[in-house]
């Protein structure tokens, strides 16, 4: 029984149960214009978002095509402008989740970082979303630095 409520301890501090995950956030202002979806004709957008609270003490480490861009939290996006043609995202937690996305000029392309319940830690899932759904959640979350 003791080892059931330690196990029970574990998921419901490491799933957000405790507090939230802190990380760097933008100015209200970046934030407002990012949330205009305003797109150069040749470049494309990038949003990559947490709209959930499922997992809130967990930050995410996020990479873009190898670099580091940042960590997502819960109700948290990540926005980089790109070059068109196609990126690699990677989620780096439990798992490592990777996508590949087409990115269009002239587009906006948005990304959810699904949390995933993880053996000892969170895991997570990428999913390309369309613009509909992808702004409608953006518009939920506030901006990463």
């Amino acid at each position: 029984m003791l080892k059931k409520l330690a196990c029970a301890a574990l998921i419901a501090t490491a799933f957000g149960a405790t507090g939230c995950a802190s990380v760097p956030m933008a100015s209200p202002e970046a934030d407002k214009a990012a949330k205009a979806f305003t797109v150069d004709s040749s470049k494309a957008n990038l949003y990559i978002y947490r709209s959930e609270s499922f997992g809130a003490a967990i930050k995410m480490p996020v990479l873009l095509d190898n670099a580091g861009i940042g960590s997502t939290a819960a109700k948290t996006y990540i926005f980089r402008q790109v070059d068109p043609g196609q990126h690699i995202i990677i989620s780096n937690t439990e798992n490592t989740a990777t996508l590949t996305v087409d990115a269009k000029a002239g587009q906006n392309h948005f990304v959810w970082q699904e949390v995933k319940m993880g053996a000892f830690s969170a895991g997570s899932a990428l999913h390309l979303v369309d613009e509909a759904k992808g702004k409608a959640e953006v518009a939920k979350c506030k901006l990463v630095q």
